[in-house]
């Protein structure tokens, strides 16, 4: 059943993410004429706003989850929190890069990340879909079962891996080689994340041992 009550926190939520956005990308660059940041929005604003509705629609617990931001494992919280100053540095740079001319990337090399982007956010959407319990925090509640169909069935946590292509493709995206620098840093976040994550799953999933045995990679196949 939905709620007012979640309906407005949706919207409120794409509102945020939109503002977001703009204030990291165009008071760094103080200018509204940045083209690849106006792409850049689009291509996550659009899909997301759809993303929103299909939910509302079809499984709304789902998104009562992923509003949850209060973390109880120890460890996650403070990786949560590293990761935030990691977030917003690295969202900073393009911006800047913009203002003072640091980098040049051709108008295909942006088309071609954007078109990662969009992928990526794609993937992250069949991992929503398919597993209701992604949720922000880690936690396993009651009669939660582990999901190995879809996207489960090649990597034990394939929305890091779209999280990933998306926050690798985002500065080449938005212009900006020389933010690739900053937002390397998300990778031993999402290192550090899916570790503890891991041990909790161990802990307190039923049958998540048994699946970590059959499906052998967590992130990357073939990598790790």
């Amino acid at each position: 059943m939905i709620t007012l009550a979640l309906r407005e926190k949706t919207i409120l939520a794409f509102m945020a993410a939109f503002l977001f956005l703009s204030i990291f990308f165009f008071v760094p660059a103080g200018t509204f004429d940045y083209w690849q940041a106006w792409v850049y929005i689009a291509i996550l604003i659009i899909p997301v706003a759809f993303v929103m509705v299909y939910f509302l629609k079809n499984d709304p617990e789902f998104l009562e989850r992923r509003f949850r931001t209060k973390e109880k494992e120890a460890r996650q919280a403070a990786i949560i929190k590293f990761s935030i100053i990691v977030f917003l540095i690295a969202f900073l740079f393009p911006g800047l890069d913009k203002r003072f001319g640091w980098s040049y990337v051709q108008t295909e090399v942006v088309l071609i990340a954007d078109l990662l982007v969009f992928l990526s956010y794609m993937l992250i959407f069949l991992v929503f879909r398919e597993n209701s319990h992604a949720g922000r925090t880690v936690i396993v509640e009651k009669g939660q079962k582990v999901i190995s169909t879809g996207p489960y069935s090649v990597v034990r946590h394939p929305m890091y891996l779209g999280v990933l292509v998306m926050y690798l493709a985002t500065p080449v995206a938005l212009g900006s080689y020389v933010s690739l620098i900053p937002f390397l840093f998300i990778v031993p976040v999402l290192v550090l994340r899916i570790l503890n994550e891991e041990e909790v799953l161990r802990r307190d999933l039923l049958g998540y041992n048994i699946y970590c045995e059959k499906i052998k990679y967590r992130l990357l196949p073939f990598v790790w």
